[in-house]
């Protein structure tokens, strides 16, 4: 007699727990044998810290709907908090939309105090951002000049090859994905800074944080390859 494959595997690891889940088994059914081994396991995470919860879903398609029940039966367990959920299938819509975040948004101008310049993709602004001045991209973000105000660049989840570089950085404020740093109370970091060297703002993953280091050093120690032209 033949053992029926599990249709939610669980595997726990030291930054969480990973939930794998079988790709042709109807939507009902994983949902029924995910409450039953959360219910069975929920010993294991009832006390101590949070944690973090990456569903693995393969090559079956996640609804905006069904993502957010899995969401829902996940939060309903105390100290369980959904990190990600991860899916090989898109529609052609988010297809489309990821293709956009891709492309390269090459603009020339001074972004003055009060504006906002906010595009799809990665953007190269030729110009600086004064104080009291936006620029965000849900790609990466490079200024050609100084950067002064405050700049947002990627998608939460996606801050792993996401940057930020100015000729000169100095901003009130940067954000990369769900992490932030340099807000306007905040002390220089770096007093000793040259003004005449690109620096490159990224997320350092060991210390959960923005950091800012020159953009050949960044490149090099990330192993990152940063076009500016796509096709």
């Amino acid at each position: 007699m033949s053992v029926r494959q599990p249709f939610v595997t669980m595997k726990g690891r030291k930054d969480g727990l990973v939930l794998v889940m079988d790709e042709t088994c109807a939507f009902d059914a994983l949902i029924q044998e995910l409450k039953d081994k959360l219910s069975v396991n929920s010993q294991l995470y009832k006390e101590g810290p949070v944690t973090s919860v990456k569903i693995q879903a393969g090559n079956r398609y996640i609804s905006q709907s069904q993502r957010a029940e899995l969401m829902s039966i996940i939060r309903s367990f105390d100290r369980l908090q959904v990190d990600e959920i991860e899916s090989n299938v898109m529609t052609r819509e988010e297809y489309d939309r990821e293709k956009s975040r891709e492309k390269l948004v090459s603009v020339s101008r001074i972004i003055r105090s009060g504006q906002v310049l906010s595009v799809e993709g990665d953007l190269l602004l030729i110009g600086d951002v004064n104080p009291g001045g936006i620029v965000s991209a849900t790609g990466n973000v490079f200024v050609l000049g100084a950067l002064r105000g405050k700049a947002t660049a990627g998608v939460p989840g996606n801050e792993q090859n996401t940057v930020i570089a100015a000729s000169i950085m100095k901003p009130t404020q940067l954000k990369i994905g769900r992490f932030m740093s340099r807000t306007e109370e905040d002390n220089p970091i770096d007093e000793m800074k040259n003004d005449h060297v690109m620096e490159c703002a990224y997320v350092d993953f060991s210390l959960e944080k923005v950091v800012i280091d020159r953009l050949h050093t960044v490149i090099r120690k990330n192993n990152l390859s940063l076009q500016l032209t796509k096709s």
